[in-house]
């Protein structure tokens, strides 16, 4: 599917989407998992 498409099907579902969303310089975290998140943001 291009980028478009995804967008598309995206905004017809918010359900399709995880959050929180949190995006770094070279990682994604999608959904709040506590160690996960600590690890990313304190270091």
């Amino acid at each position: 599917m291009s980028e478009e498409e995804l967008i598309k099907i995206l905004s017809t579902d918010g359900m399709l989407v995880k959050r929180p969303i949190l995006v770094g310089e070279d990682r994604v975290l999608v959904a709040f998992k506590e160690e996960e998140w600590e690890k990313e943001l304190l270091g």
